[in-house]
Protein backbone atom coordinates (compact mmCIF):
# COMPACT_ATOMS: atom_id res chain seq x y z
CA UNK A 1 0.00 0.00 0.00
CA UNK A 2 1.51 3.68 -0.96
CA UNK A 3 1.08 5.88 1.46
CA UNK A 4 2.53 9.60 2.09
CA UNK A 5 4.81 10.58 4.72
CA UNK A 6 3.41 12.84 7.33
CA UNK A 7 6.14 15.21 6.70
CA UNK A 8 5.51 15.24 3.18
CA UNK A 9 2.08 16.52 3.98
CA UNK A 10 3.07 18.97 6.13
CA UNK A 11 5.47 20.64 3.93
CA UNK A 12 3.00 21.08 1.12
CA UNK A 13 1.09 22.89 4.24
CA UNK A 14 3.37 25.46 4.92
CA UNK A 15 3.96 26.34 1.41
CA UNK A 16 0.13 26.73 1.16
CA UNK A 17 0.14 29.10 3.91
CA UNK A 18 2.75 31.66 2.96
CA UNK A 19 2.60 30.86 -1.06
CA UNK A 20 -1.46 31.40 -1.48
CA UNK A 21 -1.51 34.06 1.18
CA UNK A 22 1.21 35.90 -1.25
CA UNK A 23 -0.65 35.57 -4.14
CA UNK A 24 -3.84 36.77 -2.48
CA UNK A 25 -1.71 39.59 -1.44
CA UNK A 26 -0.51 40.24 -4.85
CA UNK A 27 -4.07 40.24 -6.00
CA UNK A 28 -5.08 42.72 -4.21
CA UNK A 29 -2.03 44.99 -3.89
CA UNK A 30 -2.95 45.03 -8.13
CA UNK A 31 -6.20 45.64 -8.06
CA UNK A 32 -5.79 48.52 -5.37
CA UNK A 33 -2.94 49.98 -6.64
CA UNK A 34 -3.77 50.56 -10.67
CA UNK A 35 -7.37 51.76 -9.28
CA UNK A 36 -5.44 54.26 -6.78
CA UNK A 37 -2.42 55.28 -9.62
CA UNK A 38 -5.34 55.77 -12.14
CA UNK A 39 -7.39 58.03 -9.86
CA UNK A 40 -4.08 59.83 -8.50
CA UNK A 41 -3.60 60.93 -12.12
CA UNK A 42 -6.63 63.36 -11.83
CA UNK A 43 -6.78 64.01 -8.10
CA UNK A 44 -2.96 63.76 -6.26
CA UNK A 45 -4.61 63.89 -2.99
CA UNK A 46 -5.56 60.60 -2.53
CA UNK A 47 -2.46 58.96 -2.74
CA UNK A 48 -0.82 58.92 0.30
CA UNK A 49 -4.25 58.73 2.45
CA UNK A 50 -5.27 55.45 0.62
CA UNK A 51 -2.05 53.59 0.75
CA UNK A 52 -3.54 52.24 3.77
CA UNK A 53 -5.18 49.86 1.31
CA UNK A 54 -2.04 48.48 0.22
CA UNK A 55 -0.59 48.00 3.79
CA UNK A 56 -3.66 46.10 4.60
CA UNK A 57 -3.01 43.89 1.51
CA UNK A 58 0.51 43.23 2.67
CA UNK A 59 -0.89 42.35 6.23
CA UNK A 60 -2.34 39.02 4.32
CA UNK A 61 0.85 37.81 2.97
CA UNK A 62 2.17 38.88 6.72
CA UNK A 63 -0.76 36.30 8.09
CA UNK A 64 0.42 33.83 5.51
CA UNK A 65 4.23 33.96 6.63
CA UNK A 66 3.53 34.18 10.87
CA UNK A 67 1.39 30.74 10.13
CA UNK A 68 4.29 28.89 8.11
CA UNK A 69 6.24 30.05 10.98
CA UNK A 70 3.81 28.48 13.52
CA UNK A 71 3.71 24.99 11.73
CA UNK A 72 7.00 25.14 11.13
CA UNK A 73 7.67 24.81 15.22
CA UNK A 74 5.33 22.02 15.28
CA UNK A 75 7.63 19.90 13.12
CA UNK A 76 9.22 17.19 15.23
CA UNK A 77 11.19 13.65 14.54
CA UNK A 78 8.42 10.67 14.91
CA UNK A 79 9.50 7.14 15.19
CA UNK A 80 8.04 4.57 12.77
CA UNK A 81 5.98 1.24 13.84
CA UNK A 82 7.48 -2.08 13.68
CA UNK A 83 6.57 -2.58 9.81
CA UNK A 84 8.23 0.85 9.04
CA UNK A 85 5.70 3.07 8.49
CA UNK A 86 4.57 6.29 10.63
CA UNK A 87 2.37 5.97 13.83
CA UNK A 88 -1.19 6.97 12.93
CA UNK A 89 -0.56 10.13 15.90
CA UNK A 90 1.87 10.81 13.15
CA UNK A 91 -0.16 11.00 9.99
CA UNK A 92 -3.06 12.81 11.90
CA UNK A 93 0.09 15.67 12.59
CA UNK A 94 0.52 15.73 9.26
CA UNK A 95 -2.81 16.19 7.92
CA UNK A 96 -3.47 18.60 10.24
CA UNK A 97 -0.69 20.53 9.44
CA UNK A 98 -1.97 20.50 5.92
CA UNK A 99 -5.23 21.42 6.23
CA UNK A 100 -4.20 24.56 8.73
CA UNK A 101 -2.38 25.89 5.83
CA UNK A 102 -4.57 25.21 3.43
CA UNK A 103 -7.48 27.02 4.94
CA UNK A 104 -4.81 29.68 6.29
CA UNK A 105 -4.13 30.35 2.24
CA UNK A 106 -7.36 30.46 1.01
CA UNK A 107 -8.41 32.61 3.54
CA UNK A 108 -5.93 34.89 2.94
CA UNK A 109 -6.72 34.65 -0.77
CA UNK A 110 -9.93 35.52 -0.54
CA UNK A 111 -8.91 38.24 2.23
CA UNK A 112 -6.83 39.49 -0.21
CA UNK A 113 -8.94 40.06 -2.89
CA UNK A 114 -11.85 41.49 -0.84
CA UNK A 115 -9.18 44.11 0.60
CA UNK A 116 -8.07 44.83 -3.32
CA UNK A 117 -11.61 45.29 -4.31
CA UNK A 118 -12.78 47.63 -1.24
CA UNK A 119 -9.97 49.53 -1.25
CA UNK A 120 -9.97 50.34 -4.87
CA UNK A 121 -13.47 51.51 -4.61
CA UNK A 122 -11.80 53.77 -1.64
CA UNK A 123 -10.12 55.14 -3.52
CA UNK A 124 -11.86 55.62 -6.50
CA UNK A 125 -15.06 57.05 -4.57
CA UNK A 126 -12.72 58.94 -2.44
CA UNK A 127 -11.71 60.80 -5.92
CA UNK A 128 -15.04 61.81 -6.23
CA UNK A 129 -15.67 62.79 -2.29
CA UNK A 130 -13.26 63.05 0.01
CA UNK A 131 -15.80 62.22 3.06
CA UNK A 132 -16.73 58.88 1.72
CA UNK A 133 -13.14 57.95 2.78
CA UNK A 134 -13.55 57.01 6.38
CA UNK A 135 -17.04 55.23 5.50
CA UNK A 136 -15.45 52.63 3.05
CA UNK A 137 -12.65 52.44 5.14
CA UNK A 138 -14.55 50.80 8.01
CA UNK A 139 -15.97 48.30 5.24
CA UNK A 140 -12.25 47.75 4.23
CA UNK A 141 -11.13 46.80 7.94
CA UNK A 142 -13.91 44.47 7.83
CA UNK A 143 -13.08 42.87 4.77
CA UNK A 144 -9.45 42.38 6.34
CA UNK A 145 -10.62 40.72 9.41
CA UNK A 146 -11.45 37.93 7.21
CA UNK A 147 -7.80 36.80 7.09
CA UNK A 148 -7.73 36.85 10.99
CA UNK A 149 -10.24 34.70 10.89
CA UNK A 150 -8.32 31.76 8.53
CA UNK A 151 -5.53 32.94 10.59
CA UNK A 152 -7.30 31.56 13.86
CA UNK A 153 -8.49 28.93 12.32
CA UNK A 154 -5.30 27.49 11.50
CA UNK A 155 -3.64 27.71 14.78
CA UNK A 156 -6.62 26.05 16.39
CA UNK A 157 -6.14 23.53 13.76
CA UNK A 158 -2.48 23.17 14.05
CA UNK A 159 -2.34 22.64 17.84
CA UNK A 160 -3.68 18.95 16.90
CA UNK A 161 -0.28 18.39 15.66
CA UNK A 162 1.65 16.21 17.59
CA UNK A 163 4.55 13.80 16.01
CA UNK A 164 5.68 11.91 18.97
Amino acid sequence: MLYMSPYVFSAIGIALAVGVSVLGAAWGIFITGSSLVGAAIKVPRITSKNLISIIFCEAVAIYGVIVAIILQTKLEPSPRGPDGRYTPQAMRAGYSLFASGLIVGLANLVCGLCVGIVGSSCALSDAQNSTLFVKILVIEIFGSALGLFGVIVGIILSSQAVFK
